[in-house]
């Protein structure tokens, strides 16, 4: 009787300490989720502020383009307006495609692709694109394995208990699946 009550113990004692690691471990991926999330946030706050510095320098050479900027300006206004991940992925989009016409227009002007200013600018906004891929990245590996836990027998028990929901990945533009044409 009491080796049976000693190993009853001692179940109870490991399913207490795998709840216990399992709640952690769904804590610390939810606080890195929130992290990733807010790196996300610098590099598009960083973006926003570059746009305008890019807009103005080409407005100077190709002011007749008015719509263009108006595009980039409302895409920019949706940008600062959205909210959650699937408004800013949406947003974000729009702004891309947006940044895609207003570096169309300068190609159209030799003398604009040649201005410092513009070069500057045109590269420190490619290195923020490249670090919001790199942190979009990182913040859908994490819910990947966030929702991975959430979903998986057994600890699905301890996150249905707790309130633990999915999060929602930060997803790719369509437009960015499809392969660019290139022609000589």
């Amino acid at each position: 009787m009491g080796t049976a009550l000693v190993v009853i113990a001692g179940l109870i004692v490991l399913i207490v300490i795998w709840i216990i690691a399992s709640y952690n471990r769904l804590v610390s991926l939810k606080n890195r989720i929130d992290n990733a999330w807010a790196q996300i946030d610098v590099q598009l706050k960083r973006r926003y502020d570059l746009i305008p510095n890019l807009v103005e320098t080409v407005k100077g050479y190709a002011s007749h383009e008015k719509e263009v900027f108006e595009k980039v300006a409302a895409a920019r206004s949706a940008m600062m307006q959205a909210e959650g991940v699937e408004s800013q992925a949406q947003a974000q989009n729009q702004i891309t495609q947006a940044l895609k016409s207003l570096f169309a227009v300068a190609e159209a002007y030799p003398e604009l692709k040649a201005n410092e200013n513009f070069m500057e600018l045109q590269q420190e906004l490619s290195n923020t694109e490249n670090k919001i891929a790199t942190s979009r990245e990182i913040y859908n590996d994490i819910v990947a394995s966030f929702n991975t836990m959430i979903q998986s027998f057994p600890s699905s028990l301890i996150s249905s208990s707790f309130g633990f929901r999915p999060r929602e990945y930060f997803p790719m533009e369509d437009t960015a699946r499809e392969t660019p044409k290139v022609s000589f």
